[in-house]
Parts: C-alpha cells; sequence; structure tokens
C-alpha cells in the first residue's frame, strides 16, 4: 500500500468532494485523513489517501480528469514518519488583525526547530464592535533542536512586540 497526499483546488461548486471520493473509492482507496475548506469563494482541500502502489498511476490519470470539472488535484508521494519522543504542544494566539503576526510565530518556531504540524486562523468580531481580532491555533512538535522552556520564553517576548496573547499547551 502506499499513502499520497492530494491537493485539490477549485472554485467552490456542490459536488467537488463526491467527485473527488468517487475516483478514490472506484480504486478501493481508504481515505484516511482531510481538511478542506472554501475560502473566498474557492475551494481548497487536502486528502491523505491509501492505495495498493499498483494503482497510482492510473489514479493520478483519472484525478487529471477532475481539471476538466474545474478541480485541480497535485498528488504527492508520502512516506510516513515516526514522531516518538517528540512533544506535542497546542499554540494559540489571539489579537487584533495586523499583517505579520503568522510569519513573526512561525519564524520564531523554525529558528528553534519546531515543527507546525496543524494551522488554523480565523478572524472575528471584537467585542462591543472594537476592531477585528485575529484567531490562531497551531499543533507543534519540538523536536530535539530545542526545549519547551526556550519556545515559551521565545514566544513570551515576541508576544508584546506583535500584540497579542500567547497561550502555549503542552499535549505530550
Amino acid at each position: 500500500m502506499t499513502q499520497l497526499l492530494l491537493t485539490a483546488v477549485g472554485a467552490d461548486r456542490a459536488g467537488l468532494v463526491s467527485d473527488l471520493s468517487e475516483i478514490v473509492v472506484n480504486y478501493d482507496g481508504n481515505w484516511l485523513d482531510s481538511r478542506m475548506a472554501r475560502l473566498a469563494g474557492a475551494f481548497a482541500g487536502i486528502v491523505l489517501i491509501d492505495i495498493e502502489s499498483s494503482e497510482v498511476e492510473t489514479l493520478k490519470v483519472d484525478l487529471g480528469g477532475l481539471e476538466a470539472k474545474g478541480l485541480r488535484v497535485t498528488v504527492t508521494d508520502t512516506t510516513p514518519q515516526q514522531d516518538e519522543g517528540q512533544a506535542v504542544l497546542v499554540v494559540h494566539l489571539i489579537g487584533y488583525d495586523h499583517p505579520g503576526i503568522i510569519h513573526k510565530v512561525t519564524a520564531t518556531m523554525a529558528r528553534l526547530g519546531v515543527t507546525v504540524d496543524d494551522l488554523s486562523t480565523s478572524l472575528r468580531e471584537a467585542p462591543m464592535g472594537d476592531g477585528i481580532l485575529f484567531e490562531a491555533q497551531v499543533q507543534c512538535r519540538i523536536t530535539n533542536a530545542t526545549t519547551l522552556d526556550d519556545l515559551r520564553s521565545e514566544l513570551e517576548s515576541i508576544a508584546t512586540e506583535i500584540m497579542v496573547d500567547i497561550d502555549l499547551v503542552d499535549r505530550s
């Protein structure tokens, strides 16, 4: 069996996920994990599937046929990784929206050798109509390159600079 990461992007319409999942199931593929969203009228999704190695090339051809229906799908081969012994953390931040928040946080993480597993962001009205709040939740892993205390210290030091509140929770 081979695991593949499918990335699908197109103008949003009813039936996109059904079209994609129909091709996967036609190859007896197993839909393992996915994230999908409608952003600014476009559909974006990532899907991890498991499929027989002998079926990969013909699956890719059939997925290419979805472009005629407005869905561009790219296929990436994956290699399962062992993440044993790495601390899993959730970082939550909230503050008034302005450019550069995610860059500053992820650049700090990258410099410390912290890897991002899942990142979600959103905007919402601040209480009493006092502007727009930016929220982010980052699930990440600390590799051997740093410690939880170092990450906490670095994030606390940039929180004031970028004017956000940052909470870090150890989920290991």
